[in-house]
């Protein structure tokens, strides 16, 4: 499994950087999304680096400290389950990706599938996390950030299984909600929280 990049390498045989901006947790009903962004030095290689829900664990842990090393610029921003619930999901993802590509010192913004509204060209690639490999790193920044905090919400609150489902609505976790209720950790706006607030769950 490798990235073509053609996309970065468009740009790079014109002398421009590119961000490539990801994220994890678009879907959990718990815990906050998370979005990174990765800027790469020209002519960037790694065969290694790749859609991160294509990845073990311990592989994406593994280049979390290569990428952040060799990335000449990188960052990640935490969106809280409140900013979430205020402009729904699409529009938190949006605004974060947008954070990043214009802090970013690079003049050209590729994105997993996400139109941003900025002053900066956007490229929106689908599966770009496979295509591209800043938008794989970004992929794999969010992934390995979003987890970690998922196993400390787990030792808070251990009967919700967030170690094993992240947050997402597996049966265990939609059962969990039925019997210990809604954590202040969870999104009030997706359907099965605002069913079980509601005690229409089951």
């Amino acid at each position: 499994m490798q990235t073509a990049n053609e996309f970065e390498n468009r740009y790079w045989s014109v002398d421009q950087l590119v961000v490539g901006i990801d994220e994890a947790g678009r879907g959990p009903l718990a815990g906050p999304l998370v979005v990174a962004g990765v800027v790469f030095p020209m002519g960037y290689h790694s065969d290694e680096i790749y859609d991160s829900k294509k990845l073990t664990e311990r592989k994406r842990e593994q280049l979390f400290p290569q990428i952040v090393e060799d990335a000449l610029f990188y960052d990640i921003e935490i969106v809280d389950v409140e900013t979430i619930d205020r402009l729904n999901i699409l529009e938190a993802t949006r605004q974060a990706m947008s954070t990043i590509a214009m802090m970013a010192p690079a003049p050209v913004v590729l994105t997993d599938a996400m139109k941003l509204y900025i002053d900066k060209p956007v490229i929106d690639i689908i599966k770009g996390d496979q295509k591209s490999v800043s938008i794989a790193a970004g992929s794999i920044l969010a992934k390995v950030t979003r987890d970690h905090i998922m196993y400390q919400l787990d030792e808070l609150y251990p009967q919700y299984n967030f170690r094993k489902n992240k947050g997402y609505p597996t049966k265990d976790h939609l059962k969990a909600l039925e019997e210990y209720g809604v954590l202040e950790i969870h999104r009030r706006s997706y359907k099965p929280v605002m069913e079980a607030l509601q005690g229409k769950l089951f």
